[in-house]
């Protein structure tokens, strides 16, 4: 998939998620919040498919040096999945009392594993 594909699926995703988003805070729908989540979750899982198929591909091609980074993706789709459905529950069962810190623990992880990330990659490749 093209650099222009992806980001035009990337911002058509959000665009949606958004507008589903400020409806149902609007209360001008009363939809459950996994509905409203479901432009999030299709990104995840098309997401998850391509990463799935270039480590398939790496495995074929015996690129097996490349896997860490695939599954440092897979990661953090996960994690962003996790955190998206902690959400929900916490928005759709009042009633079960999840605490704040329960609910963006996944969220919190993933950001700090974000800039880990980014830190080693800008040590690695910074020249003098």
């Amino acid at each position: 998939m093209e650099v222009l594909h992806r980001a035009l699926l990337t911002w058509f995703n959000l665009l949606i998620f958004f507008i589903l988003l400020v409806l149902r805070l609007d209360q001008r729908i009363e939809w459950n919040w996994f509905i409203v989540f479901i432009p999030m979750w299709l990104y995840d899982h098309i997401f998850l498919a391509y990463i799935v198929f270039n480590m398939i591909s790496h495995c074929k091609n015996s690129h097996l040096l490349k896997l860490p980074r695939e599954i440092r993706y897979m990661t953090a789709v996960f994690l962003k999945l996790s955190a998206q459905i902690l959400i929900c529950l916490k928005l759709e069962a009042p009633h079960w009392f999840l605490p704040a810190k329960v609910v963006l623990a996944p969220f919190c992880i993933l950001l700090l594993a974000l800039a880990v990330d980014v830190f080693i990659h800008l040590i690695k490749h910074y020249r003098y």
